[in-house]
């Protein structure tokens, strides 16, 4: 089965997501069929333009993120996309590289987050290398936010049909919580925090996401986040 189209009946799905709330969504998701096929053109021809416009920009990054801390330029981190499938989301580094996230998040004021990595997370600019995702197929532009395996091991069984579409850069859920590391901080168990609170929270915008997905919709969120990054 092609990694960006739908499975035509739940049992082409992995087992774990067979269940009547996934079906729901594939049934309806499956109704629209044409709508991931146009996703898929507009998400090769604007990854590719925006690659080539910001090619300039993305190498004075690299240079940044590379000659202010030790370790490589990129990030990579292993995700779960469409179907249950493993794959490695690329960013810029902005983080020490010699110690590790064993919660696998990120709060405000991490000490390891570097200078040049808060000023990357503050505009967003560390996930220009996810085009390169986009643009090979593990990724859409919009589409519900990839999750580290441990994380979707405590998905319930209608948050599993979030995995029945392409993961992407942004969505509802990433603009309603651009601010969930402060979200976090603020907390005394940031993973608690996250399990009990804002993943929740999240999957009901990435759920109304798939009950209302059109191309047109996807423009508007990436509009609306291109200009969230200027407030």
């Amino acid at each position: 089965m092609n990694q960006l189209m739908l499975a035509r009946d739940v049992h082409a799905l992995p087992q774990q997501m067979q269940n009547r709330e996934t079906e729901k969504y594939l049934l309806l998701l499956n109704r629209r069929r044409g709508t991931f096929v146009r996703k898929r053109v507009f998400d090769i021809v604007v990854s590719a333009a925006l690659l080539i416009v910001l090619l300039p920009l993305m190498l004075v990054i690299a240079l940044l993120v590379g000659l202010t801390s030790r370790g490589g330029v990129f990030f990579m981190q292993q995700r779960v996309k469409q179907n249950l499938e493993l794959y490695h989301i690329l960013k810029f580094r902005t983080m020490r590289a010699d110690l590790k996230n064993t919660l696998q998040l990120t709060t405000k004021n991490d000490t390891r987050i570097t200078p040049v990595g808060r000023w990357l997370r503050r505009l967003h600019l560390d996930e220009l290398p996810q085009l390169l995702n986009v643009l090979k197929g593990d990724m859409s532009l919009v589409g519900p936010r990839p999750e580290v395996p441990r994380y979707v091991k405590q998905y319930r069984d209608k948050w599993l049909a979030t995995l029945l579409v392409p993961c992407g850069i942004t969505c509802t859920s990433s603009l309603y919580f651009a601010y969930e590391s402060e979200l976090m901080e603020k907390s005394e168990d940031a993973e608690a925090c996250y399990l009990n609170e804002i993943l929740p929270a999240k999957m009901e915008h990435n759920l109304r996401y798939l009950r209302d997905i059109t191309l047109w919709r996807d423009i508007k969120i990436l509009l609306q986040t291109a200009l969230s990054v200027f407030k």
